[in-house]
């Protein structure tokens, strides 16, 4: 089996180099690991202190290692982070991220890549966080006795790990200290086949929106914006979402408004979507003293997200028309009611337990859409779906402290 795995690891090295020169995303992937360990010895060549690794696949993957990284900062100055992608789109956004020491992509999961590269970064303690099951990286780990843990980690029946002829892939689990989990089923699954190293922490994004939360800086813009009219945050929208989305903020022009955050910020989606609109709408980067006499303030920057669902009664989250939802925990953190599209959300518990909950609500086109807001616009139901999603993640809190203190005595060593 190891034969095969190593078959499929280097076609996909291959199949990346092939579309190197005609796509982007593999030419970023390829270039980043073009003479890798040259650069990577280098980096790390006067370094004398601990070190800690965390990899990530890519962005999603970061925003749930981060709260770990930035209490590891805290609590262990003396430590140092090498921080590790596997993706251009998490790495080109966080290369230069300040929490971590080191920033540079993961090699292809080889034996001589997977040994060479734990020979020169020695780390002492490693994270992986959610899907990231490497088997040369973790069998190399476990040999050199150096701790390997799971975070934020999520598993279904379907899988391989849980197939008759998923030996292999059980194998992988095996190489870890310790698994930490984010709900119940997920131990079950991992203990029905004999793997007992696992714990439920839950899900570390809920403590980093919760860190948004209480410590955000106001966007004073938004606020003028708002005034004292209701508002719903529409966020990180895709084509798929505004054909559902500008009907409704058409119709609903002069009786609420609308911060509009669409996931592609090129000038010719900002056109389309004003062209589109017959609501007054003006940009984030051209808004003037009039701001607050407009419906609709379409945000054409990246990075204040996050912050601007402070602002609403509701939110919309974009993404589930297509590849898959974006993050509502932004917006869940807030206290308010989100609606989503209905195709591509359930691999997210997070927003299945908030359907089942009342606290959000998947639409299937616009006059779905229309129907569940007036039933969210009665004030028993809205005050009822506030309550659940502010408790919703309050109950989940604390996944970093739990991890953090299973590792307290590995780190007390360093």
């Amino acid at each position: 089996m190891v034969i095969i795995y190593n078959l499929f690891i280097n076609c996909l090295r291959i199949a990346y180099s092939l579309a190197a020169p005609f796509n982007p995303k593999a030419r970023a992937f390829v270039n980043g690991r073009r003479d890798f360990f040259s650069g990577f010895s280098q980096a790390l060549q006067n370094n004398t202190s601990p070190l800690i690794w965390v990899h990530c696949a890519s962005l999603g993957e970061f925003e749930q290692g981060r709260p770990l990284i930035e209490r590891i900062r805290e609590t262990y100055p003396k430590v140092k982070i090498l921080l590790t992608f596997f993706s251009p789109s998490g790495y080109e956004v966080r290369k230069n991220y300040p929490g971590a020491d080191f920033i540079h992509y993961l090699p292809w999961d080889t034996a001589v890549n997977a040994s060479r590269f734990i020979n020169l970064a020695q780390p002492r303690l490693v994270f992986f966080i959610k899907y990231e099951f490497w088997y040369h990286y973790t069998r190399v780990l476990k040999q050199q006795n150096i701790p390997v843990i799971s975070v934020a980690a999520i598993f279904r029946q379907n899988q391989l790990f849980f197939k008759s002829y998923g030996e292999f892939y059980r194998q992988i689990l095996q190489h870890f200290r310790r698994l930490f989990v984010q709900n119940e089923e997920s131990v079950a699954l991992l203990k029905s086949i004999g793997i007992q190293q696992v714990t439920r922490a839950g899900d570390t994004r809920f403590d980093r929106v919760h860190q948004l939360v209480t410590s955000g800086d106001e966007i004073q813009r938004a606020r003028q914006f708002k005034a004292s009219e209701r508002l719903m945050v529409i966020g990180s929208c895709w084509a798929e979402d505004l054909d559902v989305l500008i009907p409704f903020i058409n119709e609903h022009r002069g009786t609420m408004k609308f911060i509009l955050a669409p996931h592609e910020i090129d000038e010719h989606t900002l056109r389309e979507i004003e062209g589109s609109l017959l609501a007054s709408t003006v940009r984030y980067s051209k808004a003037g003293d009039d701001i607050d006499k407009h419906d609709v303030l379409l945000i054409d920057n990246m990075g204040m997200l996050s912050r601007l669902y402070r602002y609403g009664e509701f939110a919309y989250v974009g993404g589930a028309f297509g590849k898959g939802l974006h993050n509502i925990l932004e917006a869940a953190c807030y206290g308010i009611p989100i609606l989503f599209g209905n195709r591509n959300y359930r691999k997210f518990q997070e927003a299945v337990d908030l359907i089942n909950r009342g606290g959000a609500f998947d639409v299937a086109d616009y006059r779905d859409m229309k129907a569940k807001f007036e039933l969210l616009n009665v004030p028993q139901n809205f005050l009822l779906a506030c309550e659940v999603t502010k408790h919703y993640v309050e109950e989940n809190l604390g996944a970093t402290d739990s991890i953090m203190n299973y590792c307290k005595p590995i780190l007390a060593k360093l």
